[in-house]
């Protein structure tokens, strides 16, 4: 019998997950099949209670729901509920275990880029579940600061203070961000700033950034940002979302399967969706 697979968000028509999961059961000879399932949030208990109900292998959860589904899991991980949202789960003998893949994924894609972390003064933007992963998983990687900066600074503060790490960091507004550019080794941007269709906004100005630092931006549509071209134009390194994306699905996969894929085919079916190389 086939295996079901699949992603739980509202919406979810723009999800490259299906193509990018389907072509890897294609490539691995599974019997599998990922689709698409646009939930609502008063319907997402009833949602997970179903797949479990039909024997669903695993699925991703993708926003709103990463947090939300927490309490519909039988056990969360322990990076995952630190973090605070789940964006994969695993159907073991009918008990439903939750992770999360997004922070380790950003660092692996990341260190594709800069093999070392330790010792970096790195500036994050925004204050969300993206960056809650990202900023407790660099954590961990001995960096010398980790900066965040939101426009509304409490909830920056807040971040830091849940962090179960020790890092040297301060909540900043947008503003005072943007006039300590110069000090940052590395940029990480985590907003939906600058994403399709506002494709002209940027969260600050990176008039002063150095041509040594490197500058990431984890959306993926459009392939480059304002904000990266501004970072590119200056002489920068820059890092788009495709990687964040693919290995963060990558681990989902190897939790799914056993087996940890072909990165290089996944990149390429998903700019191929998008029409970028």
């Amino acid at each position: 019998m086939k295996k079901l697979f699949g992603v739980l968000g509202n919406p979810i028509g723009h999800t490259m997950s299906p193509a990018m999961h389907n072509d890897l059961f294609s490539l691995y000879n599974m019997d599998a099949v990922y689709l698409p399932f646009q939930v609502k949030e008063e319907d997402l208990e009833a949602a997970v209670n179903g797949l479990r109900v039909i024997g669903a292998v695993g699925f991703n959860v993708t926003i709103p729901h990463k947090s939300r589904v927490i309490p519909f899991l039988d056990e969360v991980d322990e990076s995952a509920m630190s973090i605070g949202a789940v964006n994969t789960v695993v159907n073991k003998d009918g008990k439903l275990i939750g992770y999360n893949t997004d922070g380790l994924g950003f660092l692996k894609g990341l260190k594709a880029l800069v093999p070392e972390i330790n010792g970096k003064r790195i500036l994050v933007i925004g204050a969300g579940g993206a960056a809650r992963a990202i900023y407790f998983t660099l954590a961990k990687e001995n960096p010398s600061q980790i900066d965040i900066a939101n426009r509304t600074v409490e909830n920056a503060a807040r971040l830091i203070a849940d962090c179960p790490y020790s890092v040297s960091s301060r909540a900043l507004t947008m503003e005072e961000a943007e006039r300590l550019v110069g000090e940052y080794d590395m940029f990480i941007q985590t907003t939906m700033i600058g994403m399709s269709p506002k494709i002209t906004e940027q969260p600050l100005s990176l008039q002063n950034v150095s041509k040594q630092s490197v500058v990431c931006d984890i959306i993926y549509n459009p392939l480059e940002t304002s904000f990266l071209r501004e970072a590119g134009e200056r002489g920068a390194m820059v890092q788009n979302g495709i990687d964040m994306f693919v290995y963060q699905g990558a681990l989902a996969f190897e939790k799914w399967t056993g087996i940890f894929p072909d990165i290089n085919r996944m990149k390429e079916n998903v700019l191929g969706q998008l029409g970028g190389k």
